[in-house]
């Protein structure tokens, strides 16, 4: 086996050398001989986020469980570290075995969010791989991908060879599978030859099995297959029973401080709550959730296998748990003699997830986070949001009674039908909050921070096809609603503008936008998600070179019957549920949530034959596929 020799000498030259020596305490060592498939995971960011990622955390502990295989990381290197790499020819490697990333039979990137394009193309670069994969070769690695990125994979395709669609436990297993074999037979017919096997695993999306045409005037026609065994549509992966699948329950303990530093227990997949402006609420349906027996097992082997002092609770909507009193008492139970706190990231405007953070914070109390996404009720029922003033300042309320001085706000700008009275509604709000606090505890000194973020139009989301606010009209948005805020006691934080520009032509692009990110690699973009490193002017003149209107992807206001880039991956979701929800976004009616009521049809549950449901049999949604099957 090759091996990079480190020099500790160079490290003393970069910052946190502690990213890229290994060796972390719940790490996988394998003996590269002793295995038929060896993966390399690889991460598009820095190191302190990439440890950070739950879904990069369960591949590793997937494929490591088996003894025919084995997984080691891959981070971006930071800047500093890069520079040297290139001056003294070092090429990437794993952290776990120092071996050149080259050397792998499979290079495997999460797409995690469209800003980190750039550094997929710097990574592979950086193992000695052809960035493009036309110009691969034999001796290449297999490059593949998976994450929320994928489902619309068209501005990759000239960079990855394979993209996993969906959750790609069950998949990974597929593939190596696929790959052991193809390596038995002494790799018949080359890379190419194992590519086309992967093409048919369920969920695999080989993008040189497909072509694309346009019209006249630069807009995306169609996708169509040009190989019999592409899949068409392709249909994502699901795993029905999460109760069973593998989980991270040893993670890799970082050197130095990451993003997440603490254990994470996801108690279900999906989320059946409809907000309209969500992607995640729509590709990662259904509902399915793991048991709370399991939960608590899994819960103890995580604290006794990492010593963590916190445990975060994590899933789309975490409150949302059938059996999450219980699983909170069995938590605070077991662990209030051992200091180890329970967190919940993602809460309802409720009164009873309030009781539930009260409960969880008798530990550590941490400020209470509430995500009111919009000012005025009429934009709330636009977005789906489903929460009444009347539930936030209950919330609140209930919050500062029980002790809490800290309220942290995330608000969206630019939305549907958005008009400055919504965004006055932002400041009202936070005003009205900061005047509770003063009502139930006699004084001024709640510490409320407002945070605005530029709202991105995804696809498989109902306002996939709305033109996206324009980066003058947001930093005007912006400038206005700073403006009100005058009381010292509330912040007001915003994001940049020009970066929710780029994402939205990224998030809803196709195949025109390879050249573009190619050439914007080229001219040195790299860290695109990081304020300090994303140059807008540098991108803008990589399309202007490039022949390709960014304004086509962002701000176009698309017909709804039109062909979309994304229309041959299925998420479960139909296009005619979408086409529903954006006309009643239009009006302002609400969509209720099926896990409590009857079903609305978007057709996730009988096309993926998955029926929705929780471990509270009088929550199940049996009616939902039985209304289908009639049908």
């Amino acid at each position: 086996m090759n091996r990079v020799e480190i020099d500790p000498v160079w490290l003393m030259h970069v910052q946190k050398p502690a990213r890229y020596v290994g060796g972390e305490w719940n790490s996988v060592m394998k003996n590269h001989a002793d295995v038929d498939v060896k993966v390399a995971l690889a991460f598009p960011d820095v190191y302190e986020v990439g440890m950070s990622h739950l879904g990069l955390k369960i591949i590793y502990s997937v494929i490591n469980s088996r003894k025919d295989a084995l997984a080691e990381r891959v981070y971006t290197p930071w800047v500093d570290m890069e520079k040297m790499m290139r001056e003294r020819n070092i090429p990437l490697y794993a952290l776990e075995s120092k071996a050149p990333i080259k050397d792998f039979d499979v290079l495997g990137f999460t797409m995690p969010y469209e800003m980190c394009y750039t550094n997929i193309l710097n990574m592979i670069d950086l193992s000695g791989i052809p960035v493009l994969s036309k110009d691969r070769t034999d001796e290449d690695p297999i490059v593949v991908s998976g994450g929320p990125c994928v489902y619309n994979a068209e501005p990759m395709t000239d960079f990855i060879d394979v993209f996993f669609i969906g959750e790609s436990e069950e998949a990974i297993q597929e593939m190596v599978e696929v790959i052991k074999k193809w390596k038995a037979e002494n790799k018949p017919g080359g890379r190419w030859e194992a590519i086309h096997r992967l093409a048919e695993i369920k969920g695999c999306y080989v993008p040189s099995l497909y072509e694309t045409s346009y019209y006249e005037n630069g807009i995306f026609r169609a996708i169509k297959p040009i190989d019999p065994s592409a899949q068409f549509p392709v249909e994502k992966r699901v795993i029905k029973d999460v109760d069973h699948v593998i989980v991270d329950d040893k993670p890799i303990l970082p050197h130095i401080e990451i993003v997440h530093d603490r254990a994470v227990l996801e108690m279900f997949r999906g989320c059946s709550r409809g907000c309209r402006f969500c992607q995640a609420g729509m590709i990662y349906r259904p509902v399915r959730e793991k048991s709370e027996e399991k939960l608590q097992g899994i819960a103890d082997t995580l604290i006794k296998n990492t010593g963590y002092n916190e445990i975060s609770l994590m899933s789309l909507s975490s409150a949302d748990y059938s059996c999450l009193p219980e699983l909170v008492d069995h938590l605070m139970d077991n662990f209030k003699d051992k200091r180890v706190s329970v967190s919940l990231p993602s809460l309802r405007v409720d009164s009873f997830s309030v009781d539930i953070a009260k409960k969880v914070q008798q530990v550590r109390k941490s400020g209470l986070t509430l995500a009111p996404e919009a000012g005025t009720q009429r934009l709330r029922d636009v977005i789906n949001k489903g929460i009444t003033e009347d539930d936030i300042m209950g919330a609140c309320s209930n919050a500062f009674r029980n002790g809490w001085d800290r309220v942290k706000l995330y608000f969206m700008m630019g939305l549907p039908t958005e008009t400055d009275e919504d965004l006055k509604g932002i400041a009202d709000l936070a005003n009205r909050i900061n005047e509770l606090y003063h009502e139930i505890r006699g004084k001024y000194g709640c510490r409320i921070t407002v945070s605005v973020a530029s709202f991105v139009p995804k696809p498989f989301t109902p306002f996939q096809w709305m033109p996206q606010c324009s980066v003058e009209e947001i930093e005007r948005k912006q400038k206005y609603l700073k403006s009100l805020f005058t009381n010292r006691h509330i912040k007001f934080a915003y994001h940049d503008a020009r970066t929710g520009y780029m994402e939205a032509v990224l998030a809803r692009g196709d195949r025109k936008l390879n050249q573009v990110i190619l050439k914007a690699w080229q001219k040195g973009c790299e860290y695109d998600s990081w304020t300090e490193f994303f140059d807008f002017d540098k991108w803008m003149s990589c399309f202007e070179e490039c022949g390709v209107d960014p304004d086509q992807y962002a701000a176009r206001d698309r017909d709804e019957y039109e062909a979309e880039p994304w229309d041959h991956i299925d998420c479960g979701v139909t296009k005619d549920y979408l086409r529903k929800e954006w006309k009643l976004a239009q009006k302002g009616i609400l969509t209720h949530d099926c896990r409590h009521l009857a079903c609305n049809g978007c057709a996730v549950c009988p096309i993926l034959d998955v029926a929705l449901i929780d471990h509270k049999e009088e929550n199940w949604n049996d009616k939902a596929v039985f209304i289908y099957k009639q049908r």
